[in-house]
């Protein structure tokens, strides 16, 4: 991890300049959990808009250690869950020895410090993946409210490098809309709950918010998850009770016909058509 110290924390950048203020952050949580501090250091430095940066990096191994070390179950939740979407919006296609992306950070600080940077940030993404057990069962136990579990299952698939599904749950976060891409002709397909029994979902040609009178699309629900990505996802869902989703994958998991083409369609894969990296 980087020295308190180090210059280097000078020369990484957040969403609104450099973060030379991250290690300060850092060692202020370090000594006491703090989650107006936490989130200073998220909102300000770490994340914004879906994009990570390099302070992003720096920062995961000493997030990893305090959600290891704490005896807080309910920071290391908070933890697991910003960790998560960090990784969720990290490109899946990085490899080692640094991203590509920083070129200008490697000529600034030298090869071996991204290296290095890039291997600590994976493994203190392997080390947050060994509290998803301890996460869930907590989750379980406890009234938490349905986009918080969520956000739960967005960073246990982002953990387990299912990037494609854990950035559709974040997209479509409240779970009462969903928009597929038909592979056939390539329009967007809308997919939202029925008006008057939510657990059924229906396919739209266009947003039902601004088309209220149009005609809906029957989803013949799957009667077994075939998928192995949607059969894991099923299974946490199920561990932690998140029960909005619960009632729409099999819809889901399902077969429609596109509005706009009249295409026999898979909604699964379409539906996460726009976030395969």
């Amino acid at each position: 991890m980087l020295k308190w110290n180090s210059d280097v924390w000078g020369k990484l950048t957040g969403p609104y300049g450099y973060a030379d203020n991250v290690p300060v952050l850092l060692q202020q949580l370090l000594q006491e959990y703090s989650q107006e501090v936490f989130d200073e250091l998220f909102q300000e430095y770490l994340y914004h808009q879906n994009t990570i940066y390099t302070a992003s990096y720096a920062a995961m191994p000493y997030l990893a250690q305090l959600a290891c070390s704490t005896s807080d179950a309910e920071v290391r939740k908070e933890l697991f869950i910003n960790c998560g979407i960090i990784e969720a919006s990290r490109d899946g296609r990085d490899e080692a020895p640094f991203p590509a992306s920083w070129a200008e950070l490697a000529e600034d600080a030298g090869n071996s410090v991204c290296t290095e940077l890039y291997r600590e940030y994976v493994d203190a993404i392997g080390k947050l993946r060994t509290l998803t057990k301890e996460v869930f069962a907590y989750t379980a136990q406890h009234t938490i409210d349905e986009i918080e579990k969520r956000y739960i299952l967005i960073a246990d698939a982002a953990y387990r490098g299912s990037y494609s599904p854990a950035n559709m749950l974040m997209t479509f976060t409240n779970g009462d809309e969903y928009v597929a891409v038909c592979p056939a002709c390539k329009e967007d397909v809308f997919i939202w709950p029925n008006e008057d029994h939510a657990e059924i979902l229906q396919a739209y040609e266009h947003d039902p918010v601004f088309n209220t009178d149009q005609e809906s699309h029957l989803i013949v629900p799957a009667a077994s998850f075939a998928d192995e990505e949607i059969s894991g996802l099923a299974e946490r869902v199920a561990a932690i009770g998140e029960q909005t989703l619960a009632g729409h994958l099999r819809y889901l998991a399902g077969e429609t016909v596109c509005p706009s083409c009249r295409e026999k369609m898979s909604v699964w894969p379409s539906l996460l058509r726009t976030f395969t990296m």
